[in-house]
């Protein structure tokens, strides 16, 4: 008999508001992105992606670096 072990993974996610709605998008993972008419709605709706992504393709092996930077312009 076998168990299965359920691992929790934590995946970083970008939100951007703007006039139509909220995108998001997880760099984790290519081409995973999604949208809502607010943040709530566009969590869930990316939620929903990502484990359509790994249920197509796979938990990545690699993960990607994020870096979080703050650029001001005149």
């Amino acid at each position: 008999m076998s168990t299965v072990v359920f691992v929790k993974r934590k995946f970083h996610v970008t939100v951007l508001a703007h006039d139509e709605g909220v995108s998001v998008s997880c760099p984790e993972l290519p081409g995973c992105h999604s949208q809502g008419a607010n943040v709530d709605e566009a969590l869930e709706n990316i939620e929903d992606a990502i484990r359509g992504y790994i249920d197509l393709y796979g938990v990545p092996e690699a993960r990607c670096e994020i870096r979080e930077m703050e650029i001001v312009t005149a």
